[in-house]
């Protein structure tokens, strides 16, 4: 008896990083890609990354130890332009979300708060033609740029933490029907290729951006990633074959 197909879902993230304006580079609007059940929250010690908290002597004083969302937020504003939170959403979708996470609305209003009061950022309400209501923007401080530009520098880098929900699921073949762990590999590769292209897209949009010369670099290295995920796929499809073939010849499949 068959057995029903395995529900996959998963939204990616775009890629690349902000240009002009208040849009992020890519011009890629593609619909969701169907791929792992396993959904891609931010890695525990992603959201676990090592404070800093820099002493300084004179009138800076005690900077506050941070965490890892608010040098990303800080770090979105040290590219110099201002921007409200939703500019900031944007944008962190359409770079650290490509190759990090992304951080929530709710965690980058907290994140704003937090850097206001530090003295990292300040922010202004601007009106609106259309009625609506005023938009507060932010802009990265002198000490904001000084804060990021140290913790970029001398802050520990952690390794990367692998967790591959396919991998985890043909990790648990033997429980599968063959079909279904085809159909994780398949769908990883459909998932992988589409984000490489929207990588080789958004390194075209951004080339052109002086300021964004070493994100388009990080936009290098997922197209690249995301390519060696591809072929991983098609590899581990032809593993698969060739298993099930030995299984049949020993009789162990039938």
């Amino acid at each position: 008896m068959g057995s029903a197909p395995l529900k996959i879902t998963h939204r990616p993230a775009a890629a690349g990083g902000p240009s002009a304006g208040s849009r992020p580079p890519s011009t890629v609007n593609s619909a969701p890609v169907m791929y792992d059940s396993v959904p891609r929250p931010p890695p525990p010690s992603a959201l676990r990354l090592r404070s800093v908290t820099q002493k300084r002597q004179g009138k800076e004083g005690e900077r506050p130890a941070l965490p890892a969302t608010s040098w990303a937020v800080l770090g979105l504003l040290s590219f110099g332009r201002e921007l409200s939170g939703y500019d900031l959403k944007k944008w962190a979708d359409a770079s650290l979300g490509f190759f990090y996470w992304s951080p929530s609305f709710s965690q980058i209003y907290s994140e704003l708060k937090r850097l206001e009061k530090a003295g990292f950022a300040t922010s202004r309400l601007i009106a609106q033609d259309t009625g609506t209501r005023d938009k507060r923007v932010y802009r990265i401080t002198d000490a904001g740029t000084d804060a990021v530009r140290t913790w970029a520098r001398e802050a520990p880098v952690d390794p990367p933490v692998l967790k591959h929900g396919p991998m985890l699921r043909l990790w648990l073949g033997h429980l599968l029907e063959p079909e279904q762990t085809r159909e994780v590999l398949r769908r990883h590769r459909e998932f992988a290729e589409e984000m490489r292209g929207r990588a080789l897209a958004d390194i075209e949009s951004a080339k052109d951006e002086a300021a964004w010369a070493y994100p388009a670099l990080t936009l290098k290295w997922a197209e690249r990633h995301y390519a060696a995920e591809r072929d991983l796929a098609d590899a581990m499809l032809a593993d698969i074959e060739e298993l099930e073939a030995a299984e049949r010849e020993r009789g162990t499949r039938p």
